[in-house]
């Protein structure tokens, strides 16, 4: 019997680096219970993300910085979605207590400028979480990534991403005050992750009859490219409580660095 669990929920039911992302969100952007809180993305969110923030408390905007992805998300979620971009976006001044940027900076051409507009919609005393991929290069996985031809452009990137003290100084020069700081993805669950993007751009994507995916579609983005990859999808499904398995062998790694950061700024008061 098919699931009528929405295909947004279903995909991020079963992603590791999503699960691990949102864990890290939440413990810090803190409690959120009678906050205005905004959510902004480029297109590497459905809509799932939004819909556990949600949950989470608070009262929450959406801004998605990727205009095509809008009209499934707002589908999804029965909410306005707003488009934004890195020289502005669509709020007014002091609107939030609580912003939240995902995987944002590592798309942009001029990151100052967006900070400039964060800084700008955020309120005295409010706090912006920011995460990105690490711009560490020298990583395991980040080797195994440019080996396999998974480079930069293949994500949509602009740049691998940022390590936490570039992040930091690029808040810091926007006015923000940075606080703490947050990892996911080790190397098992990054290892994961590869093999999955992989097969989705560089094997399923050269099946014959198959749409190839574009820049930046590293993951089914619509019901329709879930569909397409539906066999490979109930497989992965059937053999995630291994794969969760031996992602959990991240424990085994020394420190707290991941594959991708997070980290906390606040406007001064």
């Amino acid at each position: 019997m098919p699931s009528t669990t929405p295909w947004q929920l279903q995909v991020f039911d079963v992603s590791l680096k999503k699960r691990q992302k949102l864990a890290m969100l939440l413990d810090l952007v803190g409690p959120l219970q009678g906050e205005r809180c905004l959510l902004i993305t480029n297109g590497d969110n459905p809509g799932s993300l939004n819909y556990h923030l949600k949950r989470a408390g608070g009262f929450w905007s959406w801004c998605e910085l990727e205009a095509k992805s809008i009209p499934d998300m707002q589908r999804f979620l029965g909410e306005t979605v707003h488009s934004g971009s890195e020289e502005s976006l669509p709020f007014p001044v002091a609107a939030f207590t609580r912003a939240v940027v995902v995987d944002v900076h590592e798309h942009l051409t001029r990151t100052e400028v967006f900070d400039r507009e964060l800084a700008r919609v955020l309120a005295p005393g409010g706090l912006a979480v920011v995460t990105t991929p690490t711009g560490d290069e020298r990583l395991p996985v980040a080797r195994m990534k440019r080996w396999l031809g998974m480079n930069p452009a293949t994500y949509g990137h602009m740049v691998q991403g940022f390590r936490v003290e570039e992040l930091e100084a690029k808040l810091r020069a926007a006015g923000l005050v940075p606080e703490r700081r947050g990892a996911y993805s080790r190397f098992f669950t990054e290892f994961v992750e590869l093999a999955v993007n992989f097969g989705y751009v560089k094997v399923l994507g050269r099946l014959k009859g198959r749409r190839r995916p574009e820049a930046g579609e590293i993951a089914p983005r619509s019901a329709e490219q879930l569909g397409s990859v539906g066999g490979a999808f109930r497989l992965y499904r059937i053999a995630f409580p291994f794969i969760h398995a031996f992602s959990s062998l991240d424990v085994l790694i020394p420190g707290r660095d991941g594959y991708a950061v997070g980290v906390t700024a606040r406007r001064p008061a």
